[in-house]
């Protein structure tokens, strides 16, 4: 059953091959056989994305993207983000990284692409490679232990070990410039202050020099 799963999800991110070629995985029945010690959450997580549809994120098709949040409030859910987060960024690849603690717009964009109905049994953190979305933390966790996940982010650029943005220190973002954080500011021409139309509830806007749009 982890063998048909991870070949179906890693398919979403190979090229189309000629038929007569061989499946990536039909010779390493090994490897597969080695992870039958999974979690039963990681396998629930793994069967509900192997009878879903696929799942797109527009605009995404050339990036990792994962939806997580900052917050220690529920501590499962902060640890569950932190792993994958530690995950993705021992391959060195860059991750468009969304905060949803820092800005509720990553929420309602998180609810649109899965579904209002769905996001009730979705919990953070989720993945979108190249588009395509992946799942959780279980079954990002699955796919590095079987050795997938390497392979999944082959051709993304490499970023410098250690790397951290000067700007923003791998937060994303930065108190907005126009309003200074605030929120507001003054209209000279109605002579009263404004809500500030750059910057989000926070006050914050996505760091120039380490994210793109």
């Amino acid at each position: 059953f982890r063998g048909r799963v991870v070949k179906k999800l890693c398919s979403f991110f190979e090229p189309d091959k000629p038929p007569q070629e061989e499946s990536l995985f039909i010779n390493k029945p090994k490897s597969l056989k080695s992870t039958e010690s999974t979690s039963d959450s990681s396998l629930k997580s793994l069967k509900s994305i192997d009878s879903s549809p696929i799942v797109k994120l527009p605009g995404t098709e050339d990036r990792i993207v994962l939806y997580f949040t900052s917050l220690r409030g529920i501590r499962r859910t902060y640890e569950d983000c932190y792993a994958v987060r530690m995950i993705l960024r021992g391959f060195r690849v860059w991750v468009d990284e969304r905060d949803v603690s820092m800005d509720s717009s990553y929420r309602k964009e998180l609810m649109n692409v899965l579904g209002e109905k769905s996001m009730k049994n979705v919990t953070l953190p989720q993945v979108f490679i190249r588009g395509n979305y992946v799942g959780g933390a279980e079954v990002i966790k699955h796919l590095c232990e079987v050795g997938e996940l390497g392979k999944i982010l082959e051709g993304f650029p490499k970023t410098k070990a250690g790397f951290v943005c000067e700007s923003c220190g791998d937060v994303r973002f930065m108190p907005c410039g126009n309003c200074s954080g605030s929120k507001k500011v003054f209209d000279e021409d109605e002579g009263l202050l404004k809500r500030c139309l750059e910057c989000n509830e926070n006050g914050l806007v996505r760091c120039p020099n380490c994210c793109s749009s």
